[in-house]
């Protein structure tokens, strides 16, 4: 089990996590959900170790977490100009891992250079690097960014079916029920509550009445 426990970051002068406290616990897949800004990219760097923590802590079975245990598929991933699909999958070594099955499986052309993929195949690829690793943590952070639906729908099933921790992000609240255990919902630094399945409707609704409610009279002053 992931124990995040009373953490605090900060930018600066600027706290963007607050308090914040979650138990993650093994073989489930967790959501985080939020605004731009709230905090949740934030919260994936601390637990993988990019940011540092301010105060509390992240331990795994009550030893400190390590990254060496997690595959972090960001948000946007760096590719060495002039390199082909293949050989950027290269760079892990994985015998069991089959390529050319992983790429006919996201339509990935693996034997072209990556300047000429677009951002979904882009994307794609970077989730084949992080499945290739083999880790016993997956985080994703916004995965289905620049994904066409078939993608989104495999790439769902691929994670139900991970058997692995996961940890993900998505602005598109609307794919996290079909594949979370959990879900998290983060506003200004805070998790403000756990939501789990048979909540998920509920969290929906509140959420988008939270942000109608935040707007609602810029929407009518603008549109006078």
């Amino acid at each position: 089990m992931i124990s995040i426990d009373n953490i605090d970051v900060s930018y600066g002068k600027k706290k963007v996590l607050k308090n914040v406290s979650m138990k993650i616990e093994k073989g489930n897949v967790y959501g985080i959900v939020g605004l731009n800004g709230s905090g949740k990219t934030t919260l994936l760097n601390a637990i993988y170790g990019i940011k540092k923590v301010d105060a509390g802590t992240i331990l795994q079975n009550n030893e400190k977490l390590s990254k060496q245990n997690i595959a972090y598929i960001e948000t946007e991933n760096f590719f060495y100009s002039y390199i082909k699909g293949k050989e950027y999958l290269n760079l892990i070594n994985n015998k069991n891992f089959d390529a050319d099955l992983w790429g006919k499986l996201f339509n990935i052309p693996l034997n072209e250079l990556i300047d000429n993929y677009s951002t979904g195949m882009k994307k794609k690829l970077s989730v084949l690097f992080g499945l290739k690793m083999n880790k016993n943590i997956y985080i994703f952070d916004e995965p289905f960014n620049g994904l066409d639906i078939e993608s989104s729908q495999i790439l769902k099933l691929v994670i139900k079916k991970l058997k692995k921790t996961v940890i993900i992000t998505s602005h598109i609240i609307e794919v996290l029920p079909d594949i979370c255990d959990y879900i998290f919902y983060i506003d200004g630094g805070e998790v403000k509550r756990k939501y789990n399945i048979s909540d998920f409707e509920k969290m929906k609704q509140q959420i988008y009445e939270a942000i109608e409610n935040n707007v609602s009279d810029l929407i009518s002053k603008a549109l006078q």
